[in-house]
């Protein structure tokens, strides 16, 4: 079976539909993921550039951006590395307002166990993770 790569902007296409070319390609492309004539690999780091794209560039809504990327990744077509912590990422930045990046930290802080070493009191949003700030 056919493996890719998948790429921020395939993924971004794919999601808002905004160049009819590169959106039919794309499109095509995830409908043969999803009838598993292929794989699709999916890097958490796309994921964060797409979240980026997507509520920046974009204006999406976050819940509308969690929802759509949730999709992807739960696609039995599309293998995600460290799926569930993608997942647990998304669901707290559509849950919280801080960044994607934070979201994966804490994400990551809490899977882990670990404290999380920050100046940034947005952590402290967080209830299940503890930051921790250097000179303390």
């Amino acid at each position: 079976m056919k493996e890719l790569l998948l790429d921020a902007n395939v993924l971004v296409r794919f999601l808002v539909q905004d160049e009819p070319k590169l959106c039919l390609a794309a499109t095509a492309l995830f409908a043969k993921a999803e009838q598993q004539e292929l794989v699709l690999h999916l890097d958490a780091l796309v994921v964060a550039e797409a979240v980026y794209v997507l509520n920046g560039y974009y204006n999406q809504r976050r819940s509308d951006v969690v929802s759509a990327l949730l999709a992807i990744v739960q696609n039995a077509g599309i293998q995600t590395a460290e799926r569930e912590l993608v997942i647990d990422a998304l669901r707290r930045f559509g849950a919280i307002n801080v960044d994607f990046a934070d979201a994966w930290l804490a994400a990551r802080s809490a899977r882990l166990s670990l404290p999380l070493a920050s100046f940034d009191r947005d952590f402290d949003k967080f209830t299940d993770i503890q930051r921790f700030e250097p000179g303390d």
